[in-house]
Protein backbone atom coordinates (compact mmCIF):
# COMPACT_ATOMS: atom_id res chain seq x y z
CA UNK A 1 0.00 0.00 0.00
CA UNK A 2 1.24 3.50 -0.85
CA UNK A 3 1.94 5.98 1.89
CA UNK A 4 -0.08 9.22 2.06
CA UNK A 5 2.69 11.27 0.51
CA UNK A 6 3.20 8.74 -2.33
CA UNK A 7 -0.55 8.60 -2.98
CA UNK A 8 -0.75 12.40 -2.95
CA UNK A 9 2.13 12.62 -5.43
CA UNK A 10 0.49 10.10 -7.79
CA UNK A 11 -2.92 11.80 -7.56
CA UNK A 12 -1.41 15.23 -8.17
CA UNK A 13 0.55 14.00 -11.19
CA UNK A 14 -2.48 12.23 -12.71
CA UNK A 15 -4.71 15.31 -12.30
CA UNK A 16 -2.12 17.69 -13.77
CA UNK A 17 -1.44 15.41 -16.75
CA UNK A 18 -5.17 14.96 -17.40
CA UNK A 19 -5.73 18.71 -17.49
CA UNK A 20 -2.59 19.26 -19.55
CA UNK A 21 -3.98 16.80 -22.15
CA UNK A 22 -7.28 18.70 -22.25
CA UNK A 23 -5.46 22.02 -22.54
CA UNK A 24 -3.33 20.75 -25.43
CA UNK A 25 -6.53 19.91 -27.34
CA UNK A 26 -7.57 23.55 -26.92
CA UNK A 27 -4.16 24.98 -27.81
CA UNK A 28 -3.72 26.20 -24.23
CA UNK A 29 -1.55 25.39 -21.23
CA UNK A 30 -3.00 23.64 -18.19
CA UNK A 31 -3.04 26.88 -16.18
CA UNK A 32 -4.79 28.67 -19.06
CA UNK A 33 -7.40 25.90 -19.14
CA UNK A 34 -7.95 26.03 -15.38
CA UNK A 35 -8.17 29.83 -15.49
CA UNK A 36 -10.79 29.62 -18.23
CA UNK A 37 -12.78 27.16 -16.13
CA UNK A 38 -12.60 29.46 -13.12
CA UNK A 39 -13.73 32.48 -15.15
CA UNK A 40 -16.55 30.47 -16.73
CA UNK A 41 -17.83 29.33 -13.30
CA UNK A 42 -17.21 32.56 -11.34
CA UNK A 43 -17.06 35.45 -13.77
CA UNK A 44 -17.24 38.19 -14.45
CA UNK A 45 -14.54 38.85 -11.89
CA UNK A 46 -11.67 41.28 -11.40
CA UNK A 47 -8.41 40.25 -13.03
CA UNK A 48 -6.76 40.64 -9.61
CA UNK A 49 -9.14 38.10 -8.07
CA UNK A 50 -8.26 35.61 -10.80
CA UNK A 51 -4.56 36.29 -10.24
CA UNK A 52 -4.98 35.65 -6.51
CA UNK A 53 -6.92 32.43 -7.13
CA UNK A 54 -4.19 31.15 -9.46
CA UNK A 55 -1.28 32.49 -7.41
CA UNK A 56 -0.03 34.65 -10.29
CA UNK A 57 1.48 38.12 -10.34
CA UNK A 58 0.25 41.07 -12.40
CA UNK A 59 2.44 40.45 -15.46
CA UNK A 60 1.68 36.71 -15.51
CA UNK A 61 -2.10 37.24 -15.28
CA UNK A 62 -1.90 39.85 -18.04
CA UNK A 63 -0.08 37.40 -20.33
CA UNK A 64 -2.54 34.61 -19.47
CA UNK A 65 -5.53 36.86 -20.20
CA UNK A 66 -3.91 38.01 -23.44
CA UNK A 67 -3.69 34.36 -24.57
CA UNK A 68 -7.29 33.58 -23.57
CA UNK A 69 -8.57 36.76 -25.21
CA UNK A 70 -6.66 36.04 -28.46
CA UNK A 71 -8.19 32.54 -28.48
CA UNK A 72 -11.64 34.14 -28.16
CA UNK A 73 -12.47 32.57 -24.79
CA UNK A 74 -12.58 35.66 -22.54
CA UNK A 75 -13.03 39.40 -22.75
CA UNK A 76 -11.84 42.19 -20.49
CA UNK A 77 -13.86 45.29 -19.74
CA UNK A 78 -13.54 48.17 -17.28
CA UNK A 79 -15.43 47.56 -14.03
CA UNK A 80 -18.36 50.00 -14.09
CA UNK A 81 -18.15 50.27 -10.30
CA UNK A 82 -14.40 51.00 -10.24
CA UNK A 83 -12.81 52.02 -13.53
CA UNK A 84 -9.34 51.21 -12.15
CA UNK A 85 -10.25 47.51 -12.23
CA UNK A 86 -10.72 45.22 -15.19
CA UNK A 87 -13.44 42.58 -15.15
CA UNK A 88 -12.84 39.30 -16.95
CA UNK A 89 -15.74 37.28 -18.34
CA UNK A 90 -16.08 34.20 -20.50
CA UNK A 91 -17.28 34.81 -24.04
CA UNK A 92 -20.76 33.31 -24.14
CA UNK A 93 -21.11 30.60 -26.73
CA UNK A 94 -17.38 30.37 -27.36
CA UNK A 95 -16.47 28.04 -24.50
CA UNK A 96 -14.72 24.91 -25.68
CA UNK A 97 -16.96 21.84 -25.78
CA UNK A 98 -15.48 19.46 -23.24
CA UNK A 99 -18.76 17.61 -22.62
CA UNK A 100 -17.57 14.33 -24.10
CA UNK A 101 -14.33 14.32 -22.13
CA UNK A 102 -16.04 15.06 -18.84
CA UNK A 103 -18.97 12.74 -19.61
CA UNK A 104 -16.49 9.88 -20.02
CA UNK A 105 -14.70 10.87 -16.84
CA UNK A 106 -17.98 11.16 -14.93
CA UNK A 107 -19.14 7.75 -16.17
CA UNK A 108 -15.91 6.05 -15.13
CA UNK A 109 -15.81 7.83 -11.77
CA UNK A 110 -19.46 6.96 -11.12
CA UNK A 111 -18.87 3.31 -12.00
CA UNK A 112 -16.10 2.77 -9.50
CA UNK A 113 -17.63 5.02 -6.82
CA UNK A 114 -20.80 2.88 -6.88
CA UNK A 115 -18.95 0.10 -5.06
CA UNK A 116 -18.58 2.21 -1.88
CA UNK A 117 -21.18 2.38 0.86
CA UNK A 118 -22.39 5.63 2.46
CA UNK A 119 -19.79 5.52 5.27
CA UNK A 120 -16.94 4.91 2.83
CA UNK A 121 -18.18 7.70 0.56
CA UNK A 122 -18.22 10.07 3.55
CA UNK A 123 -14.57 9.18 4.25
CA UNK A 124 -13.66 9.73 0.58
CA UNK A 125 -15.48 13.08 0.59
CA UNK A 126 -13.60 14.07 3.75
CA UNK A 127 -10.27 13.07 2.18
CA UNK A 128 -10.89 14.95 -1.07
CA UNK A 129 -12.23 18.06 0.72
CA UNK A 130 -9.22 18.18 3.03
CA UNK A 131 -6.82 17.49 0.16
CA UNK A 132 -8.23 20.51 -1.68
CA UNK A 133 -7.81 22.67 1.43
CA UNK A 134 -4.20 21.54 1.92
CA UNK A 135 -3.38 22.15 -1.75
CA UNK A 136 -4.89 25.65 -1.67
CA UNK A 137 -2.94 26.49 1.48
CA UNK A 138 0.30 25.16 0.03
CA UNK A 139 -0.30 26.97 -3.28
CA UNK A 140 -0.84 30.27 -1.45
CA UNK A 141 2.28 29.66 0.66
CA UNK A 142 4.40 28.92 -2.41
CA UNK A 143 2.99 31.89 -4.34
CA UNK A 144 3.78 34.29 -1.49
CA UNK A 145 7.37 33.22 -0.85
CA UNK A 146 10.50 33.58 -2.91
CA UNK A 147 12.13 30.41 -1.62
CA UNK A 148 11.33 26.69 -1.94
Amino acid sequence: MMSGDELGWELSTAVVLFHEAIARRLGLSAVDHKALGFVTRNGPLPAGALAAELGLGASAITALLDRLERAGYVRRAPDPGDRRRVLVSAVTGNAPDLGGIFADLGREMGAFMAKYDERELAAILDYVTNTIAVLKTQTARLASSDGP
